[in-house]
């Protein structure tokens, strides 16, 4: 099986005033004869070391379970940081929101042979990270058509966007939660429950008539869980 390559760079961001470590998978297969997807994957030293879904991409990719996809990984520097970039009460929240739409996007466009059209875009997440995902999919909707979220962070902010999302129709919803997530230790040290209201957001999003898939699946809220997943995440949208 032929490994596809990752570029590490510096991005420069004006919406966010600062650089940011960027990670790039880009498979082995790549051409500019051809037309890819992107993921981008916020928590993304994360995906990329924990999750292993460039080595999964790679498999997925030779044995034509997915179709052609370069992924795109942003890390966050520390915890303080992921808070005010992840979460729609972060100070930073829309600047980072307009960093992924607006500067990314158009850089993966102009670098490599994408689709450039919304359903060929995908963001990933896990906890907070898929809260961010899933906020830049209702903002730009036309630009994000794909939504993975693992076990996201949900509260009133989040549920009030999705009720007032005036187009489910524009973009698909892959949503998971453990059902053991029901009392979860945070990074500060706090436990909260994720389960209740992730099937608060899940009943919302029926309601309101988007293309969901839901599953969830026996365990906590960790990439024990999440890793094993990718496999089916990454089929169920790009195959």
């Amino acid at each position: 099986m032929d490994k596809g390559t990752v570029q590490d760079l510096t991005f420069y961001s004006a919406a966010l005033q600062e650089e940011l470590p960027l990670y790039i998978y880009v498979p082995a297969n790549y051409s500019p004869l051809y037309k890819y997807n992107i993921l981008i994957a916020s928590d993304g030293k994360d995906y990329f070391q924990l999750g292993g879904i460039t080595k999964l991409a790679d498999e997925l990719i030779d044995d034509y379970e997915i179709e052609n996809l370069i992924i795109a990984f942003v890390p966050y520097k520390d915890i303080k940081d992921r808070r005010h970039k992840y979460l729609p009460s972060g100070e930073q929240h829309e600047a980072y929101l307009r960093f992924l739409a607006h500067e990314l996007v158009p850089y993966l466009d102009n670098e490599f042979a994408t689709y450039q059209m919304g359903m060929s875009r995908g963001v990933i997440g896990d906890s907070m990270a898929a809260t961010a995902s899933l906020m830049a999919a209702l903002k730009y909707p036309s630009i994000f058509g794909k939504v993975i979220l693992q076990s996201p962070y949900v509260d009133e902010d989040v549920l009030q966007a999705v009720e007032n999302f005036k187009d489910p129709g524009a973009i698909s919803i892959y949503h998971i939660v453990g059902k053991e997530e029901n009392q979860v230790v945070t990074m500060d040290k706090t436990i909260k429950d994720f389960l209740t209201p992730n099937r608060q957001l899940h009943d919302l999003m029926i309601k309101k008539g988007f293309s969901i898939f839901y599953d969830e699946f026996d365990g906590n809220h960790t990439w024990k869980y999440w890793k094993p997943d990718l496999r089916r995440a990454l089929i169920e949208n790009f195959n």
